[in-house]
């Protein structure tokens, strides 16, 4: 069976920039210390007017292929993970294919919520062991949140940014993709979400925007108990300990629930790395934007085993481990 391997990283943020001070004055009440205590963000990025999630996605990929050394028309297939399209139809995915000039490429649309990234990751790899006419898959998680703010709401206008990450993924001999666990737990669908402008609930003229919001809390404990017990899965499956791996990345919501995590996996949280302090909170792409930001740091070298798990609405999570490797490709 062919091997699934990371080959380049690439990243996209967008031009408005907001630090925790902008709420402060928007909100008439002091949050940025609470901000930065409670989750670690001190800065977020936001679209520039007329900027849409596909330009994030394709620029993000765009810088991907150039450092894996491939062309738009080597890309065989792009997987974009978003839960904020450009629009209900049709999938963002093909915008981004028809920017990039990837004319070859089949391209459709993951939305997992937050985790949509390492399952449109886990979908890739599945397509390149499987047919060997995929040998360059170019998956992007792309976030565009702040379309959806109610500024009123200091829950969610405090925490939600905008980006795009995006990796190469090859065929290959040598192993890169190790194993992974999914998981859903479809009785919090109705928790956090953009609960309007679908088939259940239509915009009509004259209808306030649709604007994501906590409708119910999720148990506070909810992503300590959970990812431990699928990266312990992982481990069992690939037999590589945790102890072995080099980088974690997580979901960059909150560093204090990322802190407890390593605690409860007695792993250092020098293990750890995370963007949330510089870019907020930008959902489906913040893994792989906090994996390049790892990689440019000079994070990883060939051999070396990062894990990835994410959190998204739903709740669906998803964790991966994979073999860091050169480039190049079989």
């Amino acid at each position: 069976m062919r091997s699934a391997r990371i080959t380049a990283t690439g990243c996209a943020v967008p031009g408005r920039s907001l630090p925790n001070a902008y709420f402060d004055e928007l909100l008439g009440q002091p949050v940025s210390d609470w901000l930065f205590t409670h989750t670690g963000i001190e800065h977020r990025f936001h679209l520039e007017d007329g900027q849409v999630t596909s330009d994030l996605a394709t620029e993000a990929g765009r810088q991907a292929l150039a450092r894996a050394g491939r062309s738009p028309d080597d890309v065989d297939l792009i997987i974009l993970a978003t839960d904020t399209p450009d629009q209900l139809s049709p999938a963002t995915a093909v915008v981004v294919q028809h920017k990039l000039g990837a004319a070859r490429a089949v391209a459709f649309d993951v939305n997992c919520a937050c985790a949509g990234f390492v399952t449109a990751l886990e979908t890739a790899t599945k397509f390149v062991q499987a047919d060997a006419r995929v040998r360059t898959v170019l998956v992007i998680g792309a976030y565009g949140m702040s379309r959806f703010l109610d500024w009123t709401d200091k829950t969610t206008c405090t925490l939600f940014a905008d980006g795009a990450g995006a990796v190469v993924l090859e065929a290959g001999d040598d192993a890169g993709w190790l194993g992974s666990q999914l998981f859903t737990d479809g009785s919090y669908w109705d928790a956090l979400g953009i609960y309007r402008g679908g088939v259940a609930s239509p915009t009509r003229p004259g209808d306030e925007p649709p604007v994501v919001k906590f409708v119910r809390k999720f148990p506070a404990s909810y992503n300590v108990e959970h990812w431990p017990r699928l990266l312990r899965a992982v481990s069992g499956q690939t037999g590589v300990p945790l102890s072995e791996v080099k980088l974690f990345v997580f979901t960059q919501l909150n560093l204090r629930v990322i802190e407890a995590v390593m605690a409860a996996l007695e792993q250092p949280m020098a293990r750890a790395h995370w963007v949330m302090n510089k870019w907020g909170y930008t959902g489906s792409a913040c893994i792989p934007m906090a994996l390049h930001d790892a990689v440019e740091a000079g994070r990883l070298a060939p051999g070396d085993v990062v894990a990835f798990c994410a959190s998204g609405g739903g709740v669906s999570m998803a964790a991966s481990f994979f073999r860091w490797t050169a480039g190049g490709r079989a």
